[in-house]
């Protein structure tokens, strides 16, 4: 390595040496190569014997880039996940970057998290030209074209075991947005080897531009055109967006590119319909999806090439429908969720631009934080509303049965089943949402037939010859950490990535900026169902609320409220009214002194001790977590207060 590395070097100060002229000179590099490293030496001013280490940006400026992408970052995501899975067993991991170089995201297999980080193929990394030198996306940025960064062809020597390939993402009005990468850590073969990644990450970086442009125009009218009219439905060549007077408001790259055969310097965006096609733009809804598509033949005005066009015509959006759709918005379920937390707040304003998408959602947090309840939300703010929620406890249904409860089976499948066969949870959630709770306790056998379902849409129950199709928007919830159980062989990763297409973290009722409303909200929901006078709260205990740390969070608050609503009198809640046992626990987290033993107060150490340990289910690692302390020193804490697990559970 060390030998490459030194005629690497060598190879490029000569090159810097001979000046601009060198991008000219014949060599075995390819012209783009050339050209980028002059651009190194000359215009970015780089070091050819420096070795820069991966530049990673810190989590708030990385969150900043990725704010900027806004709803396209959500859009891309599936192509990232849809991408990653065909290049996954052949050592790539996947990035998406803005269009500075920020990979604002990311997919690699996390067994080799460290190496990715290392390498700077990770979340937050820097690949500008300017930062990186040559590149894949440096120089995809800089040329706006598709290419391969195959090893030596590296500006940088630390970047030399890479091959990059990678492809430019427009925007809708022809501009770079983005940039889609496919990279491996270290490959032996040829140049030649990655010409499949090129035609795949070209492939996806247009679906994802496809997929932005239809989300973004979804209100107006959009006009699909192909030179051949069988996949013009599915996989236009052109995308044109107009408003409801003719003219164009949007389009994809290559139709600027069309438009330039015949109009070279003149702006596609701003163009009448009338100007661009030889026929008249009332006329347009005869070019309809629901017209046969070779009645759908339509010429350009300019040189009489025949083209077939789709077009896709909205309701017209005049400022009182707007209005409306406003008012429905700050009604969705979601909203509820939430008061004057901005932190909550903001987490769920983004869950709110994916409701009705298919993008799965995994929601991360404690136990007792709502997640249910949150992805019930999610289901009832959605276009799926109307259709099924189904609820899975992973963690409940024992292993022996969880198969045929997910998968259903048919008559006679096996021995006991039913005679006319089960419809399985899966199925039962068809045309609308599953929510597969505990999703970290599946066992791992089941996890690739989950991600069979995620990825093709279809369920084989036991005993069946022949798939069936189903249309389920899944949400998975879990209060463990995946990435950990995939590094302890407990998880798949593939999996892991189909669920977290986007992820939502709920927070622990302790840490939460709008607790004295959650407490008026749950308490009006328990006095309601209950049909009893809703009390007041006196100060001592709203006072106790804030400092009190909430190990069973929502779950236990609700639990409090109902006993304290129960037995108050003349409606109101005092100290007084609160269970004996929360009473006397303290208020404060345990800090690593008195679980070490060190203090006094056992009896109520013990209690809430005991109380963390089965709000977390019996997760000793994930106490250990939460109270900052190592799991030894927590082990010998329950050891001195005789604490063991109930019968059937296991330490974690």
């Amino acid at each position: 390595m060390l030998h490459t590395v030194t005629n690497h070097i060598s190879e490029v100060v000569s090159f810097a040496e001979r000046g601009v002229e060198a991008a000219k000179l014949p060599s075995s590099r390819d012209e783009i190569i050339r050209s980028s490293w002059a651009r190194c030496v000359h215009e970015h001013h780089l070091d050819p014997a420096r070795m820069q280490e991966a530049i990673i940006l810190p989590s708030n400026q990385l969150r900043e880039h990725q704010d900027r992408m806004g709803d396209f970052l959500h859009i891309a995501r599936y192509g990232l996940e849809t991408l990653y899975q065909q290049v996954m067993g052949m050592g790539y991991c996947v990035l998406l970057t803005d269009a500075k170089g920020i990979t604002v995201d990311f997919i690699g297999d996390i067994q080799l998290d460290s190496s990715l980080r290392k390498a700077g193929l990770y979340l937050g990394s820097d690949w500008s030209e300017k930062s990186a030198g040559t590149c894949g996306v440096g120089t995809c940025i800089q040329t706006g074209h598709a290419l391969t960064v195959h090893l030596d062809d590296h500006f940088d020597s630390t970047h030399i075991p890479l091959s990059c390939t990678s492809a430019p993402v427009f925007d809708n009005y022809g501009n770079l947005n983005a940039v889609l990468d496919v990279s491996q850590l270290s490959t032996v073969l040829p140049k030649e080897s990655q010409k499949l990644a090129m035609q795949l990450v070209t492939l996806y970086a247009s679906y994802i531009e496809n997929a932005n442009f239809m989300h973004q125009f979804r209100k107006e009218i959009i006009l699909k055109l192909g030179n051949a009219p069988q996949f013009l439905d599915v996989n236009p060549e052109y995308l044109i967006a107009v408003d409801t007077t003719g003219r164009v408001i949007g389009h994809n790259r290559s139709s600027q590119t069309l438009f330039d055969l015949f109009h070279r310097g003149v702006k596609l965006l701003g163009m009448h319909f009338e100007d661009i096609f030889d026929a008249a733009f009332e006329r347009v809804g005869a070019y309809a999806p629901t017209n046969p598509p070779d009645k759908r033949a339509i010429r350009l005005k300019a040189n009489d090439h025949l083209l077939f066009m789709s077009a896709l015509i909205a309701s017209s959006v005049s400022d009182s429908k707007f209005k409306v759709n406003v008012d429905q918005a700050s009604s969705l379920p979601l909203n509820k969720l939430c008061g004057d937390d901005s932190v909550f707040r903001r987490e769920i304003d983004r869950v709110k631009k994916l409701v009705n998408t298919p993008i799965s959602i995994l929601l991360q947090g404690e136990t007792g934080t709502g997640k249910e309840y949150f992805a019930k939300a999610v289901h009832q703010s959605s276009e799926r509303k109307h259709k099924p929620f189904v609820a899975v406890n992973c963690a409940a249904i024992p292993e022996t049965l969880i198969e045929s409860e997910l998968f259903g089976y048919t008559a006679g499948s096996f021995s006991g089943a039913k005679t006319k066969g089960k419809l399985g949870l899966i199925q039962e959630a068809d045309g609308g949402t599953l929510f597969l709770d505990e999703i970290g306790d599946m066992p791992i056998g089941l996890q690739a037939r989950l991600l069979r379902v995620l990825s093709e849409r279809e369920i084989l129950p036991i005993g069946a010859t022949r798939p069936l199709p189903v249309n389920i928007r899944v949400i998975a919830a879990s209060h463990r950490d995946l990435e950990d159980l995939i590094r302890l062989g407990e998880f798949r990763d593939d999996l892991y990535y189909r669920l977290n297409g986007a992820q939502v973290s709920l927070p622990p009722l302790r840490e939460r900026k709008d607790k004295q409303w959650i407490t008026e909200k749950v308490l009006h929901e328990i006095c309601n169902l209950n049909h009893i006078e809703i009390p007041k709260i006196d100060s001592e205990v709203i006072d106790w609320m804030e400092n009190y740390r909430w190990p069973g969070n929502l779950r236990e608050l609700k639990n409090i409220l109902e006993f304290a609503a129960s037995v108050c009198q003349e409606s109101l809640i005092t100290l007084a009214d609160l269970p004996d046992k929360v009473l006397k626990m303290p208020v404060k987290l345990i800090n690593e002194n008195k679980v070490a033993g060190i203090g006094g107060g056992d009896t109520a150490d013990a209690a809430l001790l005991k109380q963390y340990l089965r709000a977390a289910n019996w997760n000793v690692s994930y106490v250990a977590r939460q109270l900052d302390i190592s799991r030894s020193t927590l082990y010998r804490r329950m050891e001195k207060f005789n604490i063991e697990p109930p019968n059937g559970f296991k330490f974690n």
